[in-house]
């Protein structure tokens, strides 16, 4: 088997966009082109990574375990020819960092900016994801700082965590204005909108509910804070939201309280062992660590347990 570079491209970007015309523009050829790329491909590994209805590609679960192996590999040679980019410019340095969802949009873009504006020259690298390939990427030096929701997967990895209430958001003509705190008591048998059963907000809530002997009932599951808030702004329900969602959220059609025995979250910063931070990531963490430090009610520093 003889794989090229380009056929891994042509395959991620599909994945990335869910489109051949999608993928076409991110690489800037052809769809014939990225079509073909694809067909090469799948002769070379033997394996059928799409299924063709109506148009569409609808990814087999083969390409879904492929895609987890050369996402790596094509973000790490993007990385290569940005460094190659900087170098011929110039450039001082470059920003390499990753946040989950939750941060980026609107308290990630507020702090690389922030950082950038002594910095005229400033390359940026900055990735949204979900926690556990940010934790991968870090390890494997494509960022030199993450920002993950907890746990910590890999004992590589130095980390500080920091500890956040959520708060209980609801929608902004609910009777549930009325009262200064909420309980699991007040909101017994309240449609709930929840993050997926593993995520801590969830197990959390659940737990909590439980304890005290009420009704917890989820009506609508969702993936990202975004969504939740959308969802509350419907009528649809009560979230438990991150700080950061519910700050730079700037439209109305909401209200929170806080929730009592409190929801916590828990978010990290997190650099590789063993491997120096660059002169820019050292001052972008010196700026970054008590700017999410102020959202929250606790941190500690530590590294992975083996």
């Amino acid at each position: 088997m003889s794989l090229r570079f380009r056929q891994l491209q042509a395959f991620h970007a599909i994945m990335e966009t869910g489109t051949v015309t999608g993928a076409a523009s991110v690489l800037g050829i052809s769809q014939p082109g990225i079509s073909n790329l694809l067909a090469q491909l799948e002769r070379e590994a033997r394996l059928p990574l799409f299924e063709r209805n109506k148009g569409r590609l609808l990814p087999t679960p083969e390409a879904e375990l492929l895609y987890r192996e050369v996402d790596t590999v094509v973000r790490g040679l993007d990385h290569v020819a940005q460094a190659v980019t900087d170098l011929q410019n110039k450039h001082p340095g470059q920003l390499q960092i990753a946040a989950p969802h939750l941060l980026s949009f609107g308290f990630m873009p507020r702090e690389i900016a922030r950082f950038a504006e002594s910095r005229p020259n400033l390359s940026v690298s900055f990735q949204s994801q979900y926690s556990s390939k940010i934790q991968e990427w870090v390890i494997s030096g494509l960022f030199e700082i993450g920002i993950v929701e907890m746990p910590i997967l890999h004992d590589t990895l130095n980390y500080q965590v920091f500890e956040f209430e959520t708060l209980a958001t609801f929608p902004e003509t609910s009777p549930l204005a009325d009262y200064d705190v909420l309980t699991p008591e007040i909101l017994e048998n309240e449609p709930f909108i929840v993050m997926g059963p593993e995520h801590q907000t969830h197990r959390r809530t659940r737990d909590i509910f439980q304890s005290a002997g009420r009704n917890w009932r989820t009506q609508i599951h969702t993936h990202l804070s975004e969504n939740l808030l959308s969802f509350v702004k419907q009528g649809m329900g009560v979230a438990m939201i991150d700080p950061f969602t519910v700050t730079f959220d700037d439209e109305s059609g909401y209200q929170t309280r806080p929730f009592r025995p409190a929801v916590m979250l828990d978010l990290a910063i997190i650099t590789a062992k063993g491997r120096p931070l660059s002169t820019i990531a050292q001052d972008f963490l010196a700026q970054l660590t008590p700017s999410i430090a102020s959202y929250a009610t606790h941190s500690e520093t530590g590294a992975a347990a083996s």
